[in-house]
């Protein structure tokens, strides 16, 4: 049976930390056919996963212009086209609005705002000049700017200003056979999350606000751009919310998160 990719040829940006979503949605994708291309900071984590899935690797800071438009070309170049291009990068800031620094706030402008119009810029341009033309873009975004969370104004906003850009995208570039689509995870256990996790009660506050009755994994994610990416999906200019309806009921608030992890504290120190 042929993969739903077959043929396909795929770029994946933020890929350069083990086992992170970046590496996830490759693994599926190379298993589902498409020749890949992993990216991003670190070298070591790319060169194992391009030999593990049998594809390329490329080093791309995504706040970089320069960065994100060689590794459009390059892609091109070694694969001969690029049908697919995944941006998975992204910093969980937790910050108050009160408290942020000017530092902050830059740095995540750069990377969730203007890296994003680096990448959709890089990869438009590739995709309208290559014959035939056209191809899937997605940016990942999150269940967040759907369903607001403390301590997170500038991590929101600058996720929002991504989907913006999405659509805008979409709009104008359908016409030469881009699609471009969001893919929002919710509170997904990965390497940038792993303290979180840590942390008792913290999950048990979350788990209450999503129908389906669980945590969204980054497979699940991964099978959402997946499904995007392939000849099956008549779709662009969405927001596609693959964390179990999470936005149904939104995220708990600073007062339950501030029970759970009470009640979970004072549970473990009962027990001591």
């Amino acid at each position: 049976m042929m993969g739903r990719l077959q043929g396909k040829k795929a770029v994946i940006l933020g890929a350069a930390s083990k086992d992170n979503m970046g590496q996830t949605v490759a693994r599926l994708f190379a298993q589902e056919g498409a020749e890949v291309m992993v990216a991003g900071r670190k070298e070591g984590p790319l060169r194992e996963l391009a030999d593990e899935i049998g594809g390329h690797y490329a080093l791309c800071d995504i706040t970089s212009h320069a960065e994100v438009h060689a590794l459009a070309e390059t892609a091109a170049a070694k694969m001969g086209r690029v049908d697919a291009a995944v941006n998975t990068s992204g910093w969980g800031l937790l910050a108050n609005l009160l408290e942020i620094t000017e530092e902050q706030l830059d740095q995540i402008v750069d990377l969730q705002f203007k890296g994003v119009h680096h990448f959709l810029q890089a990869f438009v341009k590739q995709m309208v000049s290559q014959t035939p033309s056209g191809g899937s873009l997605i940016s990942l975004s999150s269940a967040t700017t759907h369903a607001v969370i403390g301590n997170h104004a500038a991590y929101i906003g600058t996720k929002a200003g991504s989907e913006a850009l999405i659509r805008c995208v979409a709009n104008d570039f359908g016409q030469y056979g881009i699609k471009a689509n969001t893919v929002s995870p919710a509170f997904t256990e990965s390497p940038m999350t792993s303290d979180s996790f840590k942390v008792p009660g913290l999950v048990d506050a979350f788990l209450p606000r999503y129908p389906l009755g669980r945590l969204n994994t980054s497979e699940d994610v991964a099978h959402a751009c997946l499904w995007l990416c392939s000849d099956e999906a008549f779709v662009t200019g969405q927001n596609i919310q693959p964390n179990g309806g999470l936005t149904l009921r939104g995220n708990p608030q600073a007062a339950d998160l501030e029970r759970s992890i009470g009640a979970a504290m004072a549970k473990l120190q009962g027990e001591g």
